[in-house]
């Protein structure tokens, strides 16, 4: 190792980086063109990192040469162009430099005297996301880690605002004698809508499950009684069909009441930025509060989530945080909008993912993976299997026929590595999922992939 001076530090951190820079490259240069899921000889590799805990330090050099030989072999692909599992999204070239950046910068975005930086960069994405949204101006809001922590917060701040109105203050007497809250949500309500409400304190077995249609949808004429003690869950594209619920009936139905309306937005609300795909995104901008993920559809990288909510009072009452060596400013303190204090600055990759793709760029990337999904449909027809839903945006449904049939070709369309998509099981039929999502999928890419599902799938009745 370098010699402990201030130069020889200096040295090995200037190599250390090099060489990290160098492995990343390389691996970014060759996502394309490898398979999508690891071999098994790499994932076996893994238990050498199954190691006691080193006695005495390790040459940062080795150290990241080691990850590198061992940790790139089992990644997923998911940054390629042939990963359509999980509606995850790739990384624009902006958001994966400005991650290193952000990385050396290494910046707490608690409070504005700790990183000015990384609070003027929220303040402007959060600007950014609802002018591309058309959601109202005057929303606060922070960045968090994902949809299921946006849900979580705007939930929060929902509860805060309705006992509030009752004269209770939960944040000071918590929940104990409360007034009660009702909860309505759509039988597709996604799992993490369930989990927000969990940890919320409202219970996953609590809640009004409003029916849904044949795609998901919830169903307005089957709302039960909203009241002003009522938050409504709705779904800015269902995780399977990619469904909008009827957003301007429900939002419509619940002013009426008093009642408070939360959209889980974590994709789909994305497609308000297109002019081919805002109808189905009528109504939402008349909710209360908002999750979404920029991780998904605008490719900016994990740990990427907001939090919007139109009542800044509820939200900084159920966020905010005091101590005596926390000194308050006179603007936006990120803390003071999420559950989290200390965190990584998130709005450095957003911003620059947003600066780079523009309003037209952003647009361009939902429709060009909606025309993908749409190809995928299209071959899937073609090939004889049946298509489950109506590929309103970027998700497909395929049955390859009986539920052991589809399985087996999931399994060894996974297997194959020419592209990765999951399973699921669509209102009693077994499925495979395709999310067409990143901003590298080529019409190249969703063809060599038909032909790998198609030939496995052929394959896979013929025995």
């Amino acid at each position: 190792m370098a010699t402990d001076t201030a130069a020889g530090r200096q040295s090995l951190s200037d190599e250390v980086m090099k060489l990290a820079a160098d492995h990343a490259r390389r691996y970014a240069q060759e996502v394309s063109q490898r398979r999508v899921a690891p071999s098994e000889a790499a994932v076996a590799a893994l238990a050498d990192l199954h190691e006691p805990f080193p006695t005495s330090p390790c040459d940062p050099s080795a150290v990241i040469a080691r990850l590198d030989q061992i940790g790139s072999l089992a990644t997923v692909a998911t940054t390629g162009g042939r990963y359509f599992g999980f509606v995850n999204g790739g990384m624009v070239p902006a958001a994966l430099a400005a991650n290193w950046l952000a990385a050396a910068w290494n910046q707490n975005a608690a409070l504005r005297v700790m990183s000015p930086i990384a609070a003027e960069l929220e303040e402007v994405v959060l600007r950014w996301v609802c002018e591309a949204l058309g959601l109202p101006r005057e929303c606060a809001g922070g960045l968090v880690t994902s949809a299921t922590m946006g849900n979580f917060t705007a939930l929060v701040s929902a509860r805060h605002a309705l006992l509030a109105r009752e004269g209770w203050d939960v944040t000071a007497d918590g929940m104990f004698g409360a007034p009660p809250i009702e909860v309505v949500v759509g039988a597709e309500a996604h799992a993490s809508i369930l989990k927000a409400l969990s940890l919320a304190g409202f219970g996953r077995k609590r809640v009004a499950i409003v029916e849904a249609d044949g795609q998901g949808r919830m169903r307005a004429d089957k709302l039960p009684r909203l009241s002003e003690r009522t938050i409504v869950c709705i779904q800015a594209g269902n995780v399977n069909t990619g469904a909008f619920d009827p957003a301007a009936e429900i939002c419509k139905a619940a002013k009426e009441q008093g009642a408070w309306v939360h959209v889980d937005g974590a994709f789909g609300l994305w497609a308000r930025i297109s002019p081919k795909y805002e109808h189905l995104t009528q109504g939402f901008d008349q909710a209360d509060s908002w999750a979404t993920d920029a991780h998904k559809w605008p490719n900016v990288g994990y740990d990427s989530g907001l939090a919007l909510v139109k009542d800044g009072v509820a939200l900084r009452a159920s966020m905010g945080i005091a101590a005596s060596y926390l000194e308050p400013g006179s603007r936006r303190e990120p803390m003071h909008h999420t559950p989290e204090a200390s965190r990584r600055a998130r709005g450095v990759e957003l911003w620059a993912a947003l600066k780079s793709l523009g309003r037209s760029g952003l647009c361009a990337l939902i429709e060009r993976t909606c025309a993908h999904a749409q190809q995928f449909a299209l071959g899937l027809r073609e090939g004889g299997f049946e298509v489950l839903n109506d590929v309103v945006i970027n998700q497909v449904l395929v049955s390859f026929g009986r539920p052991e049939v589809t399985r087996e070709v999931i399994r060894r369309v996974q297997e194959d590595g020419t592209c990765w998509c999951g399973g699921t099981v669509w209102q009693g039929k077994t499925a495979m999922r395709i999310s067409a999502s990143s901003w590298a999928t080529t019409e190249t890419d969703v063809e060599r992939s038909l032909q790998a599902i198609v030939r496995i799938a052929r394959e896979c009745r013929a025995t």
